[in-house]
């Protein structure tokens, strides 16, 4: 019996729509350039919701401000003993930062719309992102109130 305890990786996501497109990452990945939501892990002393607004800023150089959590998502990353446990989040986004720099690996922030996304799921880092993109247009939502945070 293995004594250690199992432990997902936490992350979260940003589902972020403005007329009519979604605001997407190119990035660089060890499969190549893919395509994701501004996303990343949870770090330690953080809320979700603390997450996902530094994850959008660090990825895209937008402001983004979560109003809604669209799902709970976990999936195992393919050919590993890694699972991911995704927390994704709509909301409204901000201004941008042109001066900010965006994080290692990110090629560009892109705003695309549905059809542009879910034209090649090659593309995705991870199957998720449709799944996200389209549990957001079917309009499931939870509020934020759901999240408890005790520190």
């Amino acid at each position: 019996m293995n004594s250690e305890q199992w432990k997902p990786n936490t992350t979260v996501a940003a589902i972020i729509e403005k007329d009519g497109c979604f605001l997407m990452v190119r990035e660089q990945t060890a499969d190549g350039v893919k395509l994701n939501q501004p996303a990343g892990h949870l770090e330690y002393g953080e809320t979700l919701t603390d997450a996902v607004i530094r994850e959008t800023r660090e990825e895209t150089a937008y402001s983004f401000k979560p109003e809604a959590l669209v799902g709970v998502y976990l999936a195992d990353k393919a050919g590993s003993d890694i699972t991911y446990l995704r927390f994704a989040f709509c909301g409204s986004v901000g201004d941008v930062d042109p001066a900010q720099p965006l994080d290692d690996g990110i090629i560009a922030a892109e705003w695309l719309s549905t059809e542009e996304i879910m034209a090649d799921p090659t593309q995705w880092r991870s199957p998720l992102i449709g799944r996200c993109i389209s549990d957001y247009l079917a309009g499931q939502r939870t509020g934020l109130d759901l999240i408890y945070h005790h520190r």
